[in-house]
């Protein structure tokens, strides 16, 4: 048993010094700045040897995931995106199909899209709620595959007003890692200083319903109000906020596990809500979250919590006096149509194809038509 252990010791131990050695040599050929923080609203644009960024990762004091299996080191060394990848991507984009209305660029949008898995999906996604005149900030999992990462990087060098988080986080279902990944992008969306109405945050599992045009005059309804669907916790969602939760992330798997210690009083005798975890928020609402000290705490205080993102929105938001608040508000204006799993009577979801070509989360159904947003096929859906 000890001979073992110390073998398991001794490979790790070597293979560590393979992977230093080599972070040294690379970083002595590239001859690169390490620090990213010059730059905060892109990632390197250099698409080159695999181990770019599991070396970034070292020197900057980050974890470096290395049980993605997949050969990423393989990939062509290039400059940017080819030339030929841009002008096909952009010639399948919707809005280039039909004329955009005044309306649409008077009234800008930001979007945050969390992706990990199915570029292609993600493409489908994209190419539909593209606009010129919107931003876009992708937030890519931090353990997701190199080639996936590569690919996003590639499309992002193909527009101004895209952008991948300058920040990334490993996420972990249920876990402070999903909050944090959409305070990223907010934060990055203020940095630039752009001009949106409203942010939306979405998966990139998502398809929309409805246009560009109908979610922005849905928006409008709201008068500058902020839309995060939610209520008083009902008894199965106390204990989320009851307990202190952990996060496990390990190569084989990655969850969040209940402790038996309880947590403190929520800060500032703040109420606690529970509802979605998917809103449209406005750039003054953004601003408190990131500023004002009830929102700092209760999001150091939800850390240890199950499944933040789903009262942490929400229970800002109705807070009388912040700006959009909506102290009053219950479900209306839920942005998602969602086919849960374990409702068996719904057939699932099905490849369609449109004029536009095939995607797969077209969602079908009379409620559906009447939801002015997106569907949701991850986790919750079957395909």
């Amino acid at each position: 048993m000890e001979a073992g252990q110390r073998i398991n010791v001794g490979f790790f131990t070597l293979l560590l010094f393979v992977v230093v050695s080599f972070c040294w040599f690379y970083r002595i050929q590239s001859g690169q700045n390490w620090d990213k923080s010059k730059n905060p609203t892109r990632l390197s644009q250099r698409v080159g040897s695999g181990w770019g960024p599991i070396c970034d990762s070292f020197f900057q004091g980050k974890k470096a995931f290395l049980w993605q299996g997949e050969p990423s080191m393989a990939l062509p060394v290039r400059d940017g995106p080819e030339p030929e990848y841009c002008s096909k991507l952009e010639a399948l984009l919707h809005y280039t199909r039909s004329p955009l209305w005044a309306e649409e660029v008077n009234f800008p949008l930001a979007f945050i899209i969390t992706v990990h898995k199915e570029f292609d999906t993600f493409q489908s996604l994209f190419r539909t709620i593209y606009r010129p005149h919107n931003i876009y900030c992708i937030h890519v999992d931090e353990k997701s595959p190199g080639l996936f990462q590569r690919q996003l990087q590639q499309l992002q060098g193909c527009f101004r007003n895209v952008f991948l988080a300058s920040r990334m986080e490993p996420i972990i279902y249920g876990g402070i890692s999903r909050l944090e990944a959409d305070i990223s992008c907010l934060t990055d969306l203020l940095k630039l200083k752009a001009k949106w109405k409203y942010v939306l945050n979405l998966c990139g599992q998502d398809y929309p319903l409805k246009t560009n045009l109908e979610i922005i005059r849905h928006l409008k309804t709201f008068k500058g109000k902020n839309i995060t669907p939610g209520i008083l916790p009902p008894e199965h969602a106390k204990l989320r906020t009851k307990f202190v939760y952990k996060q496990v992330l390990s190569a084989s798997n990655s969850y969040v596990i209940r402790t038996k210690k309880h947590k403190s009083s929520p800060p500032h005798n703040l109420t606690i809500y529970f509802g979605s975890a998917y809103y449209a928020l406005t750039k003054e609402f953004v601003e408190f979250i990131l500023k004002d000290q009830r929102a700092l705490d209760l999001l150091n205080w939800s850390k240890d919590s199950y499944s933040p993102d789903e009262h942490y929105w929400v229970t800002l938001n109705r807070i009388p006096g912040v700006p959009g608040s909506m102290p009053s508000a219950t479900w209306e204006g839920n942005l998602r149509a969602i086919k849960w799993s374990d409702q068996k009577d719904h057939g699932g979801c099905h490849e369609q194809t449109d004029e536009y070509g095939p995607h797969k989360s077209k969602t079908e159904g009379k409620a559906a038509d009447l939801i002015p947003g997106y569907t949701e096929p991850q986790h919750s859906m079957s395909h």
